[in-house]
């Protein structure tokens, strides 16, 4: 059995995270599935969907930790050819991916006590951002 079903995350622009865990369990319970896996996908080529513990210091670093390794104010081909300045966003983005998936078991998330699911805005505006939800299993 598949189910799938899609939320709208509203960021504020580049470093906004969101704590995803509670809506992914209640689409995941919504399903019905009791065994498979769960695939949360964000829908363009500027944010990132992953698992972390969602508390402030890590909130703080890994946008940081991102604009150290992909800083913000580098020429990059992107930025020759659209002149948007976000070239950044999608190289970030790019690295740490758009998609996770995680196991569902009795109807639940499969996560460590300290693992949540979130999404991490790598564009310079604010966006409406669609994330694809999928279950499968049964």
């Amino acid at each position: 059995m598949v189910f799938q079903e899609q939320m709208t995350i509203s960021t504020k622009g580049h470093g906004d995270m969101h704590d995803l865990t509670e809506k992914v369990n209640q689409i995941v319970k919504k399903s019905g599935i009791n065994i498979g896996m769960v695939n949360v996908f964000n829908i363009g080529s500027t944010g990132v969907i992953g698992a972390i513990e969602f508390e402030p210091g890590l909130q703080y670093d890994l946008p940081t930790l991102l604009n150290k390794l992909i800083p913000p104010s580098r020429e990059y081909g992107h930025e020759q050819t659209w002149h948007d300045g976000n070239g950044h966003s999608h190289l970030q983005a790019t690295w740490l991916g758009p998609e996770l998936t995680v196991p569902v078991r009795n109807c639940r998330l499969v996560l460590g006590t300290w693992q949540q699911i979130f999404h991490l805005e790598c564009d310079i505006k604010p966006r409406q951002r669609q994330v694809l939800v999928t279950v499968y299993g049964e």
